[in-house]
C-alpha cells in the first residue's frame, strides 16, 4: 500500500485508513485472546514495511521533533549483518519538551474500540538518541537527557488521559557501552519517577527480534542487537513495575529482580510454530526461583514478521500458559 501511494495510485487517507482498520483488528484479536492487557499494535505508526518495525519506534518520533525533521542517512544497526541499514534522522537542533508525540490521541483511540485496558508503548530514550545522527549536541547522554524531559511531559499528559499502563522498549542495550546504558537508566528513572503510584510501568528490554529482508519477507533467525554484555545488573537499577524480557535471558535476572515483575516471553516471535500451551507454561516453571506473583507471560518481541494466524495462536498459547499456571478465572 505504501508503494501504491507513493506512485499515485491510492491517496494517503486510504493508507490512514487501512491502518485503523488494521488497528481495530489488532484489537480484536488480542481480545478474542483473551489478552489481559492490550495496544493498538503500533499500527499507526507504521509507514514503509521495510523498515518496520524500527521504523515505528524511530522514524515515526523522530518526525514529530522539529530538530529531526528533513532527510534522513543510512546507518548500521547489527554486527550481524553489515548490509542491514536504518533510515536514521539527523538532529540539528534542541529537543524541546513541549512537543505533543501523539500518546493521549493513541490512548484514546484504541480505548474507544478496546473493552480491556489499554497499555500504550514508547520508544525509551537511548535507542532515539543510539540510533539518530547527531550534529547538535555532539553527546549521546545529553541527547538522552532531552529525549527523557520530553518524554516526561508525554507520560503526565497520558496518565492524566487515564492510561494506568506504559511500557518502554529499549532494544539497544546489550550492543551498546556501559556508560552509556547506565545514563539511560538514571534517565528513565527521572522520566518515570512522579508517575501516580497506580500506573504499571514496563520497560522491554530485547536484542532485536527484527526480520530484515528485501520486502521484508518474515526472515528469522538471529537477534540483532545482541553482541555485547547483557546488562541486567544495570537494568533492574530501573525503577519500574516491570522487565519485558526474551524467555531465554530470565537466569540473567536471578538475584537481581527484587520484588519487580518479570515478563517472561515464553512465546518466541524467532520461531515460525505456534507453540502449545503448555509448552510456554514449561519455559516459565524452568526458572523454579521466579515467584508466582512475579511473572507476567508475553512474548519475546512483538509479531510484525509472522503471519496473522500464527500471531493470533501465539496470543492463544499465552492465556492457554496462564491457565494451567494458575488455572482459568
Amino acid at each position: 500500500m505504501d508503494r501504491l501511494v507513493s506512485s499515485g495510485q491510492l491517496a494517503p487517507g486510504d493508507f490512514t485508513d487501512a491502518q485503523l482498520r488494521a488497528t481495530q483488528a489488532a484489537i480484536l484479536e488480542q481480545e478474542i485472546a483473551g489478552l489481559d492487557v492490550i495496544t493498538g499494535g503500533e499500527m499507526h505508526r507504521r509507514t514503509h514495511n521495510r523498515h518496520s518495525p524500527p521504523n515505528a519506534m524511530l522514524n515515526y518520533f523522530w518526525q514529530k521533533i522539529p530538530s529531526f525533521q528533513g532527510e534522513t542517512k543510512p546507518k548500521p544497526i547489527t554486527r550481524h549483518d553489515p548490509h542491514v541499514f536504518h533510515p536514521a534522522a539527523i538532529c540539528r537542533g534542541p529537543i524541546l519538551d513541549s512537543i505533543d508525540l501523539g500518546l493521549v490521541e493513541e490512548f484514546m483511540t484504541v480505548s474507544s474500540f478496546a473493552r480491556k485496558p489499554v497499555k500504550v508503548t514508547m520508544t525509551g530514550p537511548h535507542l532515539l538518541a543510539a540510533v539518530a545522527y547527531d550534529e547538535y549536541y555532539n553527546d549521546t547522554p545529553r541527547m538522552m537527557a532531552d529525549f527523557g524531559k520530553l518524554l516526561r511531559q508525554n507520560f503526565q499528559k497520558l496518565t492524566a488521559a487515564g492510561c494506568k499502563h506504559i511500557q518502554i522498549d529499549e532494544p539497544y542495550f546489550t550492543a551498546s557501552g556501559e556508560g552509556e546504558v547506565a545514563a539511560a537508566v538514571d534517565v528513565i528513572n527521572g522520566m518515570i519517577e512522579d508517575l501516580p503510584d497506580d500506573v504499571h510501568v514496563g520497560v522491554h528490554i530485547c536484542q532485536g527480534n527484527y526480520a530484515v529482508g528485501p520486502d521484508y519477507d518474515g526472515q528469522i533467525g538471529h537477534r540483532y542487537f545482541d553482541t555485547g554484555r547483557y546488562k541486567a545488573d544495570l537494568i533492574c537499577k530501573i525503577d519500574c513495575d516491570l522487565y519485558l524480557i526474551e524467555h531465554d535471558m530470565t537466569p540473567h535476572y536471578q538475584d537481581l529482580l527484587g520484588n519487580k515483575q518479570l515478563g517472561v516471553g515464553a512465546v518466541d516471535v524467532q520461531a515460525p510454530n505456534v507453540e502449545s500451551g503448555q509448552l510456554v507454561a514449561d519455559r516459565i516453571t524452568a526458572h523454579t526461583w521466579l515467584a508466582p506473583e512475579q511473572i507476567v507471560i508475553t512474548s519475546s518481541c512483538g509479531f510484525n514478521h509472522l503471519p496473522r494466524h500464527v500471531a493470533l495462536g501465539k496470543l492463544r498459547a499465552m492465556t492457554e500458559a496462564k491457565a494451567i499456571l494458575t488455572g482459568p478465572k
